[in-house]
């Protein structure tokens, strides 16, 4: 049987928080903001407004890059992703 990609997308979500070893943070970010534009789609809130908060920074930057990628697309790149990081 045939999952969809949806299906597919969910079980690379669970995969993702029982990976041998902890992504580097810029692969975090990367699941982060692919996972927020799979299910969300395009970052609509306003960017973090205190300037020392880094990681929110950081995150609202990386889900804004993939603006305009559909969540289709997102799906794949996840679930890709997350097959990578398995070995």
């Amino acid at each position: 049987m045939v999952n969809t990609l949806k299906e597919q997308f969910e079980e690379a979500v669970i995969n993702s928080k029982s990976l041998s070893q902890k992504p580097s943070n810029e692969t975090l970010l990367k699941l982060y903001s692919l996972y927020k534009q799979a299910t969300e789609g395009d970052v609509t809130a306003d960017a973090p407004s205190n300037p020392f908060d880094f990681v929110a920074r950081a995150k609202y930057d990386a889900w804004l890059s993939l603006k305009g990628t559909t969540k289709e697309n997102a799906m794949n790149d996840y679930i890709y992703l997350v097959e990578k990081l398995q070995g």
